[in-house]
């Protein structure tokens, strides 16, 4: 999966950046296992407490506190960020509760939200991940489905 989002990105002459909070850096990680992975990303930002939500990313602390971090519009702001931090073309996001605490009957363990801001959107694009199992597959699940958010933006703005 990342090497053909690679491909993509390296098709376009385009630039990735992340914000991560409850992959706490996996996303980047598994990106940049790939050789040959700065062709295309450009870094990230692992934003786990809402402090650095705000002081890194921008999210408005008010939304925070209102939705929560693990929140729709958290993670639309999250995206929109690291875009603009990082000057990057496109941008994925990830904030969840990978648990195995944490979790409440609105937000259980598994909830996780994804969100892509790229090139001729407005706002980022944000999608929910109900994620089965532990912390590591909650992790790893979030990942994935970033991952495969952004190839589906990437093949639609084709």
């Amino acid at each position: 999966m990342v090497r053909t989002v690679l491909a993509r990105l390296a098709g376009r002459r385009s630039t990735l950046a992340v914000a991560e909070s409850c992959t706490g850096g996996a996303l980047g990680a598994a990106i940049t296992a790939v050789p040959g992975a700065s062709t295309g990303f450009v870094g990230g930002i692992i934003a786990y407490a809402d402090g650095l939500k705000s002081d890194l990313l921008g999210v408005d602390a008010e939304i925070l506190r209102v939705r929560g971090a693990v929140s729709e519009e958290v993670a639309r702001a999250m995206a929109r960020g690291a875009r603009r931090a990082a000057r990057a073309d496109w941008a994925l996001a990830v904030t969840g509760v990978a648990g195995p605490g944490g979790g409440s009957p609105g937000k259980p363990v598994g909830t996780v939200w994804l969100a892509v801001a790229g090139p001729g959107c407005d706002d980022a694009e944000a999608r929910l991940l109900r994620a089965d199992g532990g912390r590591e597959a909650v992790r790893a699940a979030a990942v994935d489905g970033a991952l495969r958010l952004l190839l589906a933006r990437l093949e639609a703005a084709r």
